[in-house]
């Protein structure tokens, strides 16, 4: 239901309305058009004329990067965004956004480039892990939640990318062809849903094409469905890059071409409009919206702001902390002994093993545009070392996920250091990491594109092992890479074929050469880039990385040695996750498999100790050949800055894992229903029709390993009571455990008998309810009239499905715990 607007809110809308009518009319056609274009890499220009300020955006959606992308200005990162749909909680989704809109702030940026909203088609999506879920209404109600979370903070959102990226093969030329019932009821249902229950102040147009129409361009899309039909009144921006045509893009809908200062609008839709190719109140429409949208976030003058009253400061890092253990889902949980393994009881451990890289460096991020850089990152290591008493613990390696190279990072001290032509030091910025990413006019003080021919990169490495180390480069152009006063390196690196633009520049990794290092003992370093003018970045921008590996060691031998520390343990441990080769954006997965020699780890430990719990540390499904031999297997996703102290409060109980799961995982990649994500000729079909994620395990009459919505939690629920209406379900259940827990309580609806074509069932609605031991609660859950309609190709309209439904509430989809019959009328 949608949110009604009180009187103070329709008042102010008034009089911002007001503002941007009266602005707008000051305005000539150059300055018009110019507003519709980004004057750089995040920005809108100022329009002093009127009181318009410069409007920023900046990328989530785990954390507010900023106009710097760089560890020189931290952000705080939250759990991916499959972990927070793994809560199933709007309200805290909501908790989220505010904080984010609190980041924004502190960061002075008004416009935040999430959340993002597409489904999980298939678990191969190589941006999976930024998205909450297979299912669109479980998407649509946590995207509500983040946004009106993130603008009650008086930040706008930008939800997207609107519609059906769900891939990223081929991303910015890939013709997505979905039939209407599809396009309708999966991939425009969360955004339908979120313009209608959050109002959000932006959308983002997708690179892709739908049905052979350029999503920027997308007139039916986004002036008659998201604008008509639905009543949207915020601003389109495109994806960075993805508007090209003056013309089709405003006719199309498209407000605002980022990024700048070259775009399609500008100069270029001045003269279309003078030009009479262009009706100007066309462009005036796309003017008014971005006025709005300034008006709202407080940047015209004249206008009210939506919020003049801030929420409550929100402490980062707790949130943080919060947000994953109550994204934790635990799927298997053995009982030895007469209990359960987990929770560890750390008062009778005598030893436990922590095994696995990825418990030392973890992986608490995905790849891509969502990544940023925060202050600290709390790794298993650190945190069960601080949890549990002194001398408990021990760590062994056992097994790296990757044996590429990663920007230097741990032991390294390092420097920027920029010079023109004639080597003179024109700027310096200190680099918390080996990552050079300066985009637009990013730079260090005093240094710009046109003068800048080197960059630097200069400081000490404290090696943390004594061996041979590797080092190398990512990026093209002319390198020279000097360690320890010798030259391993002096060549030139050029641009590869990759046919997303991006990855294009920034090329793969590559090793340079080695050197004999001793642990503790520093040696200088250095790499200089010489900037190539001749290949430039799809932006304005400087991209390219410092590369380090540490010695390697035999892998057997390194799992040797975490089979005798686990031999030896109580419990152990097992960490095991993806890399950033396997899961980011601009590239689609191959397989499920964990990368390295992870299984072969896992499966050894688990052959010594039988109270072996694994971590899965990825964004999206992986397959786990060892799940029926392992005691417990914990899914962590990417966690966050604050992953592993939320781990530690897991583990030994101090907290329930709460998290269910937004997404089928299987036993096999053979299992999955759909893993066509590579398009032919152009075009990549939809064929599947309605049936992906549980939809299309249940037409294949298919069991995966682990049910969308399962998740075990740390006591025993019994389902009481339920009783049904067309409206709702009110469902009581009861806590039969020993501690207070918390249950999500989930309704799923089944059509008896079909004269359409529809899923076998699907999630109607879902909510959480806490109780301690022997208590019970009743939860009253609304269902969507939604829930049982179909979108009627003859008509293009929705229509009720009359009939007799079965209304199944329980722990998963898999797991139904009571059954009603329902009669619905036309």
């Amino acid at each position: 239901m949608a949110v009604q607007p009180t009187t103070q809110d329709a008042q102010g809308e008034q009089a911002r309305n007001a503002a941007v009518e009266a602005a707008l009319g000051k305005l000539g056609l150059d300055a018009k058009a110019r507003l519709l274009g980004g004057q750089d890499m995040w920005s809108l220009p100022a329009l002093p004329e009127i009181g318009l300020k410069s409007l920023v955006m900046s990328d989530g959606p785990v954390g507010v990067r900023g106009v710097r992308w760089t560890a020189d200005d931290p952000s705080v990162a939250l759990p991916s965004p499959t972990a927070l749909a793994a809560t199933w909680d709007p309200e805290l989704a909501r908790r989220a956004g505010r904080l984010l809109a609190q980041e924004a702030r502190r960061k002075d940026v008004h416009v935040l480039l999430a959340p993002t909203v597409n489904l999980h088609r298939s678990p191969l999506g190589g941006r999976h892990f930024e998205c909450y879920s297979e299912d669109p209404f479980l998407t649509g109600e946590i995207g509500t939640g983040y946004v009106r979370g993130v603008q009650d903070g008086g930040v706008g959102t930008t939800v997207k990318h609107f519609v059906a990226n769900d891939a990223e093969t081929d991303r910015f030329t890939v013709d997505n062809i979905i039939t209407p019932r599809p396009l309708r009821e999966l991939y425009l249902a969360p955004f339908e849903a979120i313009v209608k229950n959050a109002h959000p102040w932006g959308i983002m147009a997708a690179y892709n094409q739908v049905n052979g129409v350029t999503m920027t361009e997308h007139r039916y899309l986004q002036n008659e469905v998201l604008r008509g039909e639905w009543g949207f009144d915020g601003y389109i921006v495109s994806d960075w890059m993805a508007a090209r045509s003056t013309r089709g893009d405003i006719e199309g809908g498209l407000d605002v071409a980022m990024p700048g200062p070259v775009t399609v609008y500008g100069e270029a839709l001045a003269g279309a409009v003078r030009a009479g190719e262009v009706d100007e109140a066309v462009l005036d429409e796309a003017v008014r919206n971005v006025l709005r949208l300034a008006a709202r976030v407080g940047l015209l003058e004249g206008a009210p702001a939506v919020v003049s009253e801030l929420p409550e400061t929100v402490d980062g890092h707790a949130l943080a902390r919060e947000v994953a253990r109550r994204a934790f889902v635990l799927v298997r949980n053995q009982v030895r002994d007469g209990r359960p393994v987990l929770p560890i009881d750390a008062s009778k451990i005598r030893k436990l093993a922590l095994v696995g890289a990825s418990a030392r460096d973890a992986r608490v991020l995905g790849g891509g545009s969502a990544t940023v850089f925060p202050e600290r990152v709390v790794a298993p290591l650190d945190g069960l070392a601080a949890a549990l008493p002194a001398g408990t613990l021990t760590y062994a390696v056992g097994a790296d996920p990757s044996d590429e190279l990663g920007p230097a990072d741990k032991g390294f001290e390092l420097r920027a250091v920029c010079r023109d032509a004639t080597g003179h030091v024109i700027g310096s910025r200190s680099l918390p990491g080996g990552q050079v990413q300066w985009i637009g006019n990013d730079l260090p003080d005093g240094v710009t594109h046109e003068t800048l021919r080197t960059v630097e990169v200069k400081g000490t490495f404290t090696p943390r092992e004594s061996g041979e180390h590797a080092f190398g480069t990512r990026g093209i152009g002319a390198f020279t890479l000097t360690v320890g006063g010798e030259v391993l390196y002096d060549g030139v690196q050029p641009m590869s074929d990759a046919s997303d633009p991006f990855e294009a520049f920034f090329g793969a990794p590559a090793e340079r050469g080695r050197a004999r290092l001793t642990e503790g003992e520093p040696v200088e370093v250095s790499l200089v880039h010489a900037v190539d003018k001749a290949d430039a970045a799809p932006l304005p921008a400087v991209m390219f990385s410092f590369l380090h590996g540490a010695p390697q060691r035999d892998a057997d031998e390194l799992i040797a040695e975490a089979v005798e520390a686990a031999r030896d343990a109580d419990t152990a441990v097992v960490v095991v996750a993806t890399t950033e080769s396997v899961e980011s954006e601009g590239f689609d997965r191959t397989d499920l498999r964990l990368p390295g020699r992870q299984d072969d780890l896992v499966r050894a430990v688990a052959a010594v100790n039988p109270n072996t719990v694994v971590i899965v540390n990825s964004g999206s499904p992986v397959e786990m050949p060892w799940r029926d031999d392992v005691a417990a297997v914990l899914l962590g996703w990417f966690p966050g800055q604050e992953g592993g102290a939320a781990l530690a409060d897991v583990l030994l109980g101090a907290e329930e894992p709460g998290g269910r799961l937004p997404t089928t995982w299987p036993v096999s990649f053979a299992d999955v229903p759909v893993t066509d994500v590579a398009p032919q000729d152009g075009e990549l079909h939809y064929a599947e029709g309605l049936f992906i994620g549980y939809r299309a395990w249940d037409k294949a009459g298919a069991t995966p390993a682990y049910a969308f919505g399962h998740g075990l939690g740390y006591t025993t629920w019994e389902y009481e009571s339920l009783e049904v209406t067309p409206a709702a379900a009110k469902v009581r259940v009861r806590n039969t455990g020993s501690r207070t827990g918390r249950e999500v309580v989930q309704v799923y609806v089944a059509p008896q008998s079909d004269s359409a074509e529809r899923p076998v069932r699907w999630l109607a609605g879902f909510a959480g309810v806490e109780a301690g031991p022997g208590e019970s609660a009743e939860v009253e859950i609304t269902i969507p009239r939604r829930a049982f309609e179909i979108w009627d190709e003859q008509d293009n309209s929705w229509s009720l499905v009359p009939g007799s439904y079965e209304v199944r509430a329980g722990r998963s989809i898999a797991d139904s715990r009571l059954g009603a019959t329902l009669d619905v009328q036309a």
